[in-house]
């Protein structure tokens, strides 16, 4: 024969229920809105010098979440609407924005001098830091990102553009990629995406 619950009894039943919910809830995992690729064999990192002269590894920011963007400054549209893009999503995460740290990679080394980099991303968020290094330092990094890049001539020899990959790669505080932004990502959809790796999913 069933035993009805008494009152008390049935407070802390439910009770207990909700704690299970609420566990439940709280470590479900999130759902990238890039391409999840957390594990690949590639993006391990780079060595490369910033606009400051000071060389750089992906170790010199540890503690961060990294979003890591090859481009260059003569790039007509695409790179100054990821730059926006990105500037705008650090703008949505609100304090939690100083947990991050946005790395454009020169595939211009040739014409994008450390002065240029800086008034270049500067201008967008004075945060932002760009690297450089030579023409195989940079090749090297775009092959170990899988990151496509190729001149495209001009009408004159200097007046050259450069096809590339357009995506954002981001790394978890621990150092570890884990998200492949494609072109077309939306502020919200990338603040998102970088406020769920620096809580820790």
């Amino acid at each position: 024969m069933s035993v009805p619950f008494s009152p008390r009894r049935r407070a802390l039943a439910l009770g207990a229920a909700a704690v299970v919910l609420g566990v439940g809830a709280c470590s479900r995992a999130h759902v990238f809105h890039g391409v999840d690729i957390t594990g690949v064999p590639y993006a391990s990192g780079f060595d490369l010098t910033d606009f400051n002269g000071r060389r750089r590894s992906l170790a010199d920011f540890a503690g961060k979440a990294v979003v890591v963007y090859f481009g260059y400054t003569q790039c007509p549209d695409v790179c100054p609407q990821a730059l926006q893009v990105m500037n705008s999503a650090l703008d949505l995460l609100g304090d939690k924005a100083r947990d991050v740290q946005f790395l454009f990679v020169t595939v211009d080394p040739q014409r994008d001098t450390p002065a240029i980099l800086k008034a270049y991303v500067t201008g967008f968020n004075p945060s932002f830091l760009a690297l450089t290094g030579t023409p195989a330092q940079i090749d090297r990094t775009a092959r170990d990102f899988k990151v496509y890049f190729k001149k495209a001539p001009g009408a004159t020899p200097g007046s050259y553009t450069v096809d590339h990959t357009a995506a954002f790669f981001l790394f978890d505080p621990k150092g570890r990629v884990r998200v492949y932004e494609p072109e077309g990502i939306k502020p919200r959809e990338l603040a998102d995406d970088l406020r769920a790796l620096i809580d820790g999913h």
